[in-house]
Order: structure tokens, then C-alpha cells, then sequence
């Protein structure tokens, strides 16, 4: 009696089939390993700050949200204060909080020295504001003696640029973002080691004034370098301590 061998083993390990299916999921695991291997980030702080663009803009010049200001150009020490500030949950906003959880300082301080040598010349126009024109710079370049508020530019610099190594510049920031931060130092939900001098300032700030500083700053073009002054060329008329 002859026995009929079933179909389906006709294809042997070694059948032409086999081969080809072989060669064809070969071929493709080596096309995705090889561009898996090409679309890899360099390790590079240029690459990993990146991960700062979507908010903070490309070179850190600001992001189209109002309340993603320009760090380009900032202080260095000043940046280093705020991602510790951020990463220990001394300073709330949760994407950042969350982003920045468990990154040691030695990371931090790449990213803040990376952002501090950025400039903000190709961008100069992306995070002023239009103000109805009534917005007076009193305030900012003279403060006001008989209650107390000392002018920005006698903390913040002559061209509002910040100090070395740790009073930020104004220059280049939007209204509301500049708003937000005074009411924040205002009602203490920014705060620094005693003397908190930006508390006092803010807390002496009726909200007409905040709006009319907040405004004006940001109306102002920032100039074509926002390097800070360096630390001791410009002496601050009242003691600060540094954000805890």
C-alpha cells in the first residue's frame, strides 16, 4: 500500500520558502536596528536640551505661551537656582516638577550653563506685547521713595539685562508672565531666604502698578545682547537673599 506523504511536509527546514522568509524578516530587522541606530540623539547637551523646546523655544528665547518665558541669556547661577528650585518641589508647576524630578546637579548646571550662553538677537520680537500705549516705565527706571519700591533697573541693571550671578534680567519677557511672577512674590508662593527683598517690593505693589510695570517691560525691545552685568560692577541698593 503506498502511503501519501502530507502536503505540508514537503516544505523541509532547508525548502526554498523557509529561505526566503527568512532572508525577508532578516533584512527587515536589520533596516530597523540600522535606523533605530541613525535616529538616536547624540548625547550632547545640545541634544538633550531639546527637551526644553517645546515650552521655552528652540535656543530658549521663549515660547509662543505667554507664560514660557526666555531663559536665553539669563544668569547662569540664577538658572541653577530655579532647576533645583523646580526639581525639589520648592517652586510649583508640576510639568516641571515631574521633568526635572530626578536629575542631579551636575545635569542641572549643563542646562543652565547651556541656556545662560544662548543670545535672543533672532527672536526679538516673539514675546513683546502690545500695550494700549498708557503703560508708564515710573516704576521701572525710577521706583517710587515715598512708599518704598526701589527702580528695577537699580536691581535688574542699567539695561535690565540681570547681574552675575543670580538677579534675573527683565528684558524680552511677556506681560502677563511678568505679572504672574510679581503676584507669586507678592503673596508668597515665590520666596527667598530673609531679607526677601522681592517680597517687600512686590508686597507694596497695588495691582494698577503691577499691570503698568508688567506692561512697560514688556513693551520695551530687549537690546541686541542680553548679557547680564558682571557681579560687583553694579551695586543693588537693598540686601537680597538668594530663593532658597
Amino acid at each position: 500500500m503506498r502511503v501519501t506523504t502530507p502536503e505540508y511536509r514537503s516544505e523541509s527546514r532547508g525548502s526554498p520558502v523557509r529561505k526566503k522568509i527568512f532572508i525577508v524578516v532578516s533584512t527587515f530587522l536589520c533596516v530597523f536596528a540600522r535606523a533605530a541606530e541613525l535616529t538616536t540623539a547624540p548625547d550632547t547637551i545640545e541634544a538633550r536640551a531639546q527637551g526644553c523646546s517645546p515650552c521655552h523655544g528652540p535656543h530658549g528665547e521663549g515660547g509662543k505661551d505667554p507664560y514660557f518665558p526666555r531663559i536665553a541669556g539669563k544668569p547662569a547661577g540664577y538658572l541653577f537656582n530655579q532647576l533645583q528650585n523646580f526639581r525639589d518641589g520648592k517652586r510649583s508647576y508640576p510639568p516641571m516638577n515631574y521633568l526635572l524630578a530626578y536629575l542631579h546637579d551636575d545635569y542641572l548646571r549643563e542646562f543652565a550653563n547651556y541656556f545662560a550662553a544662548q543670545t535672543i538677537v533672532e527672536q526679538a520680537t516673539t514675546t513683546a506685547v502690545t500695550t494700549s500705549g498708557s503703560a508708564s516705565g515710573n516704576l521701572v527706571t525710577h521706583g517710587d521713595a515715598t512708599r518704598g519700591i526701589p527702580a528695577c533697573v537699580l536691581c535688574h541693571g542699567p539695561r535690565l539685562t540681570g547681574i552675575q550671578p543670580g538677579i534675573p534680567g527683565l528684558a524680552g519677557l511677556n506681560a502677563r508672565y511678568i505679572a504672574a511672577q510679581l503676584v507669586s512674590w507678592q503673596v508668597g508662593t515665590r520666596h527667598a531666604a530673609i531679607p526677601d527683598c522681592m517680597h517687600s517690593v512686590a508686597s507694596r505693589l497695588t495691582a494698577a502698578d503691577i499691570d503698568q510695570v508688567s506692561e512697560w517691560l514688556a513693551a520695551q525691545p530687549p537690546p541686541a545682547s542680553v548679557e547680564p552685568a558682571a557681579a560687583g560692577t553694579w551695586k543693588t541698593p537693598i540686601a537680597c537673599g538668594s530663593e532658597p
